[in-house]
């Protein structure tokens, strides 16, 4: 009996003296940070393709063959950057960079080319394609989240150049919030992909839009619609994760929408079931590998990236025991971040965004 105390005793002092060890030794990630230097690199990127037209896909259903004309007839607003959601998330980094850096490189000209593009007149004719039977779902839901990401950044810019954007947007605003209250209570079941029409980003960011201007209506259809999606959800197949060229974390986006939409207590019995690893301390996640980031779909990783770590900044918000997790998001950032602004337009017309969005989370408290 004596023995085996003596053994259980030294196990015991070993098992301590690895714990002690680990927390001793282990390096925490630089934590990143969004300065006039970085904002002034990262803003080249929409201040580079806000106005190119071409290369341009245009995700357009044809009725017959009027309905081929130039991106810019198309969408005179967003017409540059690739594709129209990049376009409207260009415009949406340059939003935030200049609200937060008023001292930003060449802000007069950023301001003059914003007011040019979301002028009234180009408004009405991006309203006009929403309009046309043949392109009614246009950007469902990935395009429409981001158009309520400018508005709400708009809303929150206490900015004179702001209000005039802010109404000359508003009536495109007010259609789409339309289409979210249209659209989720027919969708029967949430859509968990890792790219566009990914559910649980679209609610987020019009979940966000709604509290920024007090929309009750969309607010509550949101946090229904979430509930009804995810609230059995147990057990999320992280090691699934990423898919080839996913660019958004499904685990990650669902956790961050419930952390919108229930209180606290809910929201950590619910994770707990959700994501049972994440609490323990050693808990890892490998950033998004890209082999080629001049292929316009492996470059995508670089997008779930940073994904996770909005995500994740948001998930531990007032949540200390799981403070942890903000390391894995400045591992996640600190990947990517280095290699997103050079001549590689398949990744540099959408990738700025990404990073502003991620490194805005950062100090989210």
């Amino acid at each position: 009996m004596k023995k085996l105390s003596v053994i259980c005793f030294l196990l015991l002092t070993i098992i301590s003296c690895n714990k002690e060890k680990h927390i001793v030794t282990r390096t925490l990630a630089e934590v990143p940070k969004l300065d006039l230097t970085e904002a002034n690199r990262l803003a080249k990127l929409p201040l580079h393709c806000m106005d190119t037209e071409y290369p341009n896909r245009l995700g357009q259903t044809l009725g017959d063959s009027s309905y081929l004309k130039s991106p810019k007839a198309l969408h005179p607003a967003f017409y540059g950057c690739f594709d129209w959601h990049s376009a409207v998330h260009g415009h949406w980094s340059l939003v935030s960079l200049l609200k937060q850096f008023p001292k930003l490189d060449d802000s007069e000209n950023i301001r003059t080319r914003l007011l040019t593009n979301i002028s009234k007149e180009n408004i009405e004719l991006e309203i006009a394609y929403f309009d046309d039977k043949h392109n009614s779902t246009f950007e469902r839901t990935y395009g429409w989240a981001w158009l309520l990401k400018l508005a709400e950044e708009l809303h929150t810019w206490n900015d004179d150049t702001a209000r005039e954007l802010e109404t000359n947007l508003q009536p495109l605003t007010d259609l789409i919030v339309g289409k979210y209250i249209e659209f989720l209570p027919k969708l029967n079941y949430p859509i968990r992909v890792g790219e566009h029409p990914n559910t649980a980003f679209g609610l987020t960011f019009a979940h966000d839009y709604a509290i920024a201007v007090g929309h009750k209506e969309l607010q509550s259809l949101i946090e229904k619609r979430a509930k009804e999606f995810y609230s059995n959800d147990r057990n999320c197949p992280l090691n699934y994760e990423p898919s080839g060229f996913d660019f958004l974390s499904p685990c990650m986006e669902e956790a961050a929408i419930m952390k919108r939409v229930l209180s606290t207590s809910e929201f950590k019995k619910w994770f707990k079931d959700f994501l049972p690893n994440a609490i323990n301390p050693d808990f890892n996640l490998d950033t998004g590998k890209v082999s080629d980031r001049k292929d316009g779909k492996l470059v995508h990783l670089d997008g779930v990236n940073f994904s996770r770590a909005w995500s994740l900044n948001i998930i531990t918000k007032n949540l200390p025991e799981y403070e942890h997790l903000r390391d894995i998001a400045n591992l996640h950032i600190n990947y990517s971040l280095p290699s997103i602004v050079d001549d590689n337009y398949e990744g540099g017309h959408w990738l700025g965004s990404f990073a502003i969005y991620a490194l805005n989370s950062v100090n989210h408290d």
